[in-house]
Parts: C-alpha cells; sequence; structure tokens
C-alpha cells in the first residue's frame, strides 16, 4: 500500500464516525500506542515551534522510514502519533512528497486552535527533514 493510500483509508476509516469532535477524541487510541523510548526524549528531539514538548524520532529501518512520538499533552501526543503512524513505513521519498490530507479532510481544522494546528505543521517539517536526510 502506498503513503497516499494508506492516507486515503485512514481518512475514510475516520470519517465513519459521523461526529467530528468524537472523530477526534478518536484518535487518542494513536496516544496509546505510540511509545519513545525515554533516553530518545532529548534536546535534539525536540519540535521547535510547539508549545507544549513533542519529541520526535525518525530513522530509516529496511529502506522505510519509522517514526515516534511523545509529548507532555495528551491530545498532543494523539495529534504527532497519527503522524508518525502515517508515515511510518513509507520509502523516505514518499514520506518527503506526501503532504498530510488528513486535517481538512475529516474536518479537524474546525475543531483545532491555530496554535495546534501550526504545533502540527511543525511536527509534518521535522518528519520531512529527517526523511530528507535519508532519500
Amino acid at each position: 500500500m502506498t503513503l497516499a493510500e494508506k492516507q486515503r483509508q485512514l481518512i475514510e476509516d475516520l470519517n465513519l464516525i459521523p461526529d467530528v469532535q468524537e472523530r477526534l477524541s478518536a484518535l487518542t487510541a494513536y496516544a496509546a500506542r505510540m511509545r519513545l523510548h525515554p533516553g530518545q526524549q532529548v534536546d535534539e528531539n525536540l519540535v521547535p515551534g510547539c508549545v507544549s514538548r513533542v519529541w520526535l524520532h525518525g530513522e530509516l529501518r529496511d529502506g522505510l522510514m519509522r517514526f515516534d512520538c511523545e509529548a507532555d499533552s495528551p491530545m498532543v501526543k494523539a495529534l504527532a502519533a497519527v503522524l508518525c503512524d502515517l508515515y511510518s513505513d513509507a520509502t523516505p521519498a514518499e514520506v518527503v512528497a506526501v503532504e498530510p490530507d488528513l486535517w481538512q479532510q475529516c474536518q479537524f481544522t474546525k475543531m483545532l486552535t491555530p496554535t495546534r494546528l501550526n504545533g502540527l505543521a511543525n511536527v509534518r517539517r521535522l518528519i520531512r527533514e529527517k526523511a530528507a536526510e535519508w532519500a
């Protein structure tokens, strides 16, 4: 499955939940699955420009990217974890090329504050930069 197909499937699955607030709440399941080793919660992995502290670790395994994160805020962790899960198991070139469309397609942009949206853009920027190192 390509990264674009993976994103399309995620959008379809999330949009099965009719209420946008419930849809956003469903993202907390991603945070529960995401674990970042405490040794990786270092300054060099901090996402710049986020109000909450967010750590992002990315690596290349067998030609595919793998991302993990941690955050001080449960909601921020859930949102960052969705991006980490989305971009994990994709090639570095796909990670660089495919932008996240799910915030708009799932109507989360109506529910998230500009500060949170800016933080998500910073998480995406760092994911892209880490993948570009391997592309």
